[in-house]
């Protein structure tokens, strides 16, 4: 995986890539990952709903699939 985890990715797709991700999810306030809006939401769509800090999420998800790449 070359590109980074964006604001604007789709939450299903990001877990599609790696469902490994869903406890940094849960960790930053996104608990309702298979509920159909995961799957039309953007990232920051769904923060904004939330009241998650969308850039600390953003952040975490590409240092996991940074270290990740590094295995």
């Amino acid at each position: 995986m070359a590109e980074k985890i964006t604001k604007n990715m789709i939450i299903t797709d990001v877990l599609k890539m790696d469902m490994n991700t869903i406890p940094i999810f849960t960790k930053h306030g996104l608990h309702c990952l298979g509920c159909p809006a995961s799957e039309v939401e953007s990232i920051e769509e769904a923060g904004f709903v939330h009241g998650v800090d969308v850039d600390a999420l953003i952040e975490e998800l590409n240092q996991y699939f940074a270290q990740k790449r590094q295995t």
